[in-house]
């Protein structure tokens, strides 16, 4: 079930690489249904924030009509940064499911871990590594033909 969850962020993954934005895709599921679906936007929107999270944040808000998303979870190709953990943490996602790690900037346990080691009001589970190669594979591929 994981895995269908994540091969459907895998897909927004590559909807960003096809604008030449990093890979990264996030969805948000509630109740089994996909609520929301996006894709990093950074260079195309010229946005700092616009990182899947954020953008799938805002339409599951939207899509529900409430800025609760506590009965929701996220799939996410690439561990959130600090201010998509942030969101994530603000909006009450019950779970969050990471393909693969960020030893960069990743705030959910490589870098820090704001999920756990920080006492927040909401807690939001975490689970690592569904379709973690497939995850890591898309960005390596990306930043080598980058270079």
């Amino acid at each position: 079930m994981h895995e269908r969850y994540m091969a459907v962020a895998l897909e927004e993954a590559k909807k960003a690489e096809k604008l030449d934005e990093v890979p990264v895709g996030a969805i948000i599921v509630r109740d089994g249904i996909v609520v929301a679906k996006a894709h990093n936007m950074r260079e195309t929107t010229r946005d700092a924030t616009a990182h899947a999270e954020l953008i799938a944040v805002r339409k599951a808000c939207e899509a529900l009509d409430s800025w609760r998303l506590a009965d929701c979870e996220m799939y996410v190709t690439l561990e959130p940064c600090l201010m998509c953990s942030g969101a994530i943490i603000l909006s009450r996602i019950k779970k969050l499911y990471i393909g693969t790690m960020d030893p960069k900037s990743g705030a959910a346990g490589s870098l820090l871990n704001v999920f756990e080691d920080y006492w927040f009001h909401h807690k939001c589970e975490v689970e690592q590594g569904i379709l973690a190669n497939e995850c890591s594979k898309i960005l390596k591929d990306f930043f080598k033909n980058k270079r």
